[in-house]
């Protein structure tokens, strides 16, 4: 499978760009247990367009971690032009992901992300506009339409490949559907099959093992799969290679570890304590979800309180004490 000029060889799997998710400590080990391609957390193309600067820092790329796609979202022509133009020059993706699938209230109902399923002269215009503007591969991911009487996945794809993107990633859902329900992959498979599509398709949506993606694979004739919400807590889900408990947890204070070393590189600060502190807390407020919602710790009686000190943690060493209590828990189910 190819997109432009990467070739991604057969079957390969994506980790799907995920707000609050998808930062760059959680994206390298995804790529170092066989994600084929990572995406940052999207990027709203107006704020980047106004320099701000939580946005400009989610840009922030490295090349261990390519081929990489920076995502971006917004419901205004020359501001997605302007944005794509900002990360073509400043991040150097491998490619620009164009978001019209986000289902949130707070950009959906403005118009942006699966609102743009409602706009689909606009959404067609953004697209086509973008793929002119910059020379990286643009692609898109959507949804099957906003919901069960406008599912419109079909005729969107073939408009959208005549926009020029060069690959088109479709979760199984509606917009109204939000994450409920399950996943409808039978249209996803019919878009794959119809004649006039030939950019690669990439399928998304209630993937939970390799095994699932295979069957996918099988079933439906995708290009690629994104695996998404199953990769919390658990950046190994790529791999067929068994880890022990012992290696899991390792991993998972591995992913602290480097939130809190790039955020300290990007701040600049590794020779001032008090700043130390800050980005330390700023690599726990960004992992300690991840941590709480991983799956090792299934089978622990009475998790609950231990989930909820995970994610009042304030220090790596609290976090870390906590992880190591686990890890004795878990040795003596």
């Amino acid at each position: 499978m190819k997109i432009g000029t990467i070739d991604f060889g057969e079957r390969p799997l994506f980790l799907a760009p995920m707000e609050d998710v998808t930062d760059i400590g959680f994206r390298h080990l995804c790529k170092r247990f066989g994600a084929a391609m990572v995406y940052t957390e999207f990027v709203s193309a107006e704020a980047l367009v106004r320099s701000v600067k939580s946005t400009v820092s989610k840009l922030t790329i490295s090349d261990e971690e390519r081929p990489v796609g920076i995502q971006i979202y917004g419901r205004d022509v020359p501001q997605m032009v302007e944005a794509a133009q900002i990360v073509e020059n400043e991040a150097h993706p491998d490619i620009i992901d164009l978001n019209f699938g986000c289902p949130v209230k707070k950009v959906a109902s403005k118009g942006a992300g699966a609102g743009m399923l409602r706009n689909i002269p606009l959404l067609l215009d953004i697209t086509r506009e973008v793929v002119k503007a910059v020379k990286t591969p643009v692609t898109v991911k959507t949804r099957l339409g906003w919901d069960s009487e406008n599912l419109i996945i079909t005729d969107l794809a073939e408009q959208l490949q005549d926009c020029g993107i060069q690959a088109l990633t479709i979760h199984g859902r509606t917009r109204s559907q939000m994450y409920t329900g399950e996943a409808d992959w039978t249209l996803i498979g019919e878009v794959k099959a119809h004649p006039r599509i030939h950019i690669p398709i990439i399928g998304n949506g209630d993937i939970r093992s390799l095994d699932e993606a295979e069957a996918a694979f099988n079933r439906y004739g995708v290009d690629a799969v994104m695996i998404g919400r199953a990769t919390f807590g658990q950046p190994w889900i790529f791999s067929r290679q068994q880890l022990s408990i012992d290696e899991k947890i390792d991993i998972l204070k591995e992913q602290l570890l480097i939130n809190i070393d790039r955020i300290s590189e990007m701040k600049g600060t590794k020779d001032d304590t008090k700043k130390r502190r800050s980005n330390e807390y700023r690599g726990i407020l960004h992992t300690r979800r991840h941590l709480a919602a991983s799956p090792v710790f299934k089978g622990i009686p009475d998790f609950r309180q231990t989930r909820i000190a995970m994610l009042r943690a304030e220090s790596a060493d609290e976090l870390f004490d906590i992880l190591e209590q686990c890890r004795h828990r878990l040795k003596q189910l």
